[in-house]
Formats: C-alpha cells, structure tokens, sequence
C-alpha cells in the first residue's frame, strides 16, 4: 500500500469506530479541502451513505461561494445537513467587523458559542432533510455526544497536540494536559457519562497528502482555491473579512502541489491568510474554548 492508501484506510478504520461507539453522532463540515475530503472518506466508508448529519456553523460571514457550494452538495449527495448560529451575538450586532469586539472575541461568539450551543441542543438549528429537499426550523435538538473533525496535526501548532479521539468537557472546553495516550494506533473510545468527544480522522494527514488525494480521487472542491485569471487564490478558507486570497497563479491541484512541494508555499504557513489567528492568545487559546 502507498501512503495515501495507508491514511485512506486507517480514516476509515476510525470513521467506522466512531459510528459504532457514539450516539448521537455528527461531523462537522466547513466546505473547506480538508473537511471535504473527510465527507469523501465518509461515504466511502459507508458504501455512498453517510450515517449520521453533517454539522455546519455559519458565522453570516462565509464567502457566498460557499454557502452556494454548501447547499448544491447537499442536494446532490443527499446530505442530512444542520446549520448552527450564534443569532444572539448576530442579533446584537456586537461581532467584528461592525461591532466592537476584537477578531479573536468574534471568533469565539460566532464559532466557539456557537458550535457549543448547536452541540448541546440548547440553540436553534437549521436542517435540510434530503428525502423532502426542503430546510427545516428547529427549536433545538438532543445533544452530540460526538463530533468528527477534520483538523490535520500539520496545519497549526495547537492541532498537533491533539489525540483521535479526544474528551471535551461538558462545555466543550479542552484541557490540553489530560489526554490519554494513542500508542500503536490503540484509541480510547470509553469516556465517563457526559464527556464530549471529538474525534479526528485526518490527524496524520498533510496539506499535501490532503491535495494528492483529491487529485487521485477526483474529489470536488471549491473553486476559490484556483486561481480563476486574476493571479490570486484562497489556502484556507473562513470568514470573509478575516481571510484573505494570496497571488498564485495556480490553476489546478498539479500546480497547488507545486507550490506546495517545490514552490513558494514550502516555508509559509497554511493559515497565514486567517488574520483571526494573529490576534492576542492566538488560535490555541480559541480552541481551549471550544473552537475546532
């Protein structure tokens, strides 16, 4: 087996032992590359169905690329689909960038609140049901006991630290110390009653193992990490005001692979573009709150 078969089938391995050890059960999916693909493992690993809902948390300030890529997916691979916001802090009209709160205290209401309430059932969700193609209101709905997660270890120094399967406190917070081992590919599926657990299918995958696979795969992506003509394109992908395009002018995964293995983008990090991640206590201090 070559590498990319290697993490395809230890993902698959854990995508299957998350379904039969937690319930209910979701994942979360941010129409972003890394995310996608673990949609692809998904329903791989699932014969072409995906066993449990797809949870996305719109911030109101996605790209409308994304939002459009969102709902087409859904329809065309019949996607159970929940939408979570924080409509208080939108309501309130508090967040960056027409409020007064800095980008890192945006990020914690509008993701970090608002992943946790949309988790803990206490907050008001949006569904798509792909039998009726039609979205529904709901008041709440029971809480996860488990999330899937598409984090890779490389990406960022805070996901590095991180297990496959990995406790949560009741409200999401994450205490970086108290994590028990993962020796031999041995994960711990057993928790105490009212752990939240997060687990992570992509730990060991790379950027460029995440763009080979999609080549290899023919996996659909969305455009914005392209260059469409104009010399620049999105790596990561968030919210509009705090994520910026960069000049490339790489038109396909062939020349992203470029840039990334021999190219410019060897030595640059993945989220240099997310400005969120430059503010005071920096992405790990989120993510201790609850952030992805």
């Amino acid at each position: 087996m070559d590498r990319l078969a290697r993490l395809e089938a230890t993902s698959i391995h854990i995508l299957r032992e998350a379904h039969a050890c937690f319930r209910p059960l979701g994942m979360l999916w941010s129409m972003g590359k890394d995310s996608t693909v673990l949609l692809w493992l998904a329903r791989r690993a699932f014969f072409g169905h995906v066993p449990f809902p797809l949870v996305h948390v719109d911030t109101s300030y996605k790209l409308p690329q994304m939002i459009e890529w969102r709902d087409r997916l859904a329809r065309e691979w019949r996607l159970e689909l929940i939408v979570g916001q924080n409509e208080r802090a939108l309501t309130d009209q508090t967040t960056y960038p027409k409020g007064t709160v800095d980008r890192r205290t945006c990020c914690h209401l509008l993701k970090s609140e608002a992943l946790r309430v949309t988790l803990d059932g206490t907050g008001k969700r949006r569904r798509y049901d792909p039998t009726t193609d039609a979205w529904h209101e709901e008041p709440g709905g029971p809480a996860f006991h488990a999330v899937i997660a598409g984090i890779r270890a490389d990406e960022e120094g805070s996901r590095s630290k991180e297990r496959v399967f990995s406790a949560r406190g009741v409200d999401n917070t994450w205490d970086v110390a108290e994590q028990p081992p993962e020796l031999w590919n041995q994960y711990k599926t057993e928790f105490a009653p009212g752990t939240h657990v997060r687990v992570h299918p992509l730990l060991d995958w790379t950027e460029v193992d995440i763009w080979a696979y999609i080549q290899r795969e023919e996996i659909p992506v969305l455009p914005l990490y392209f260059d469409d003509g104009s010399g620049m394109r999105y790596r990561s992908l968030g919210c509009g005001p705090c994520t910026q395009p960069f000049r490339s002018s790489a038109a396909t995964i062939a020349d992203i692979l470029d840039e990334l293995e021999q190219g410019a983008l060897r030595r640059v990090a993945e989220r240099s573009g997310r400005a969120q991640d430059a503010e005071a206590g920096g992405l790990e201090a989120l993510r201790r709150e609850g952030y992805m």
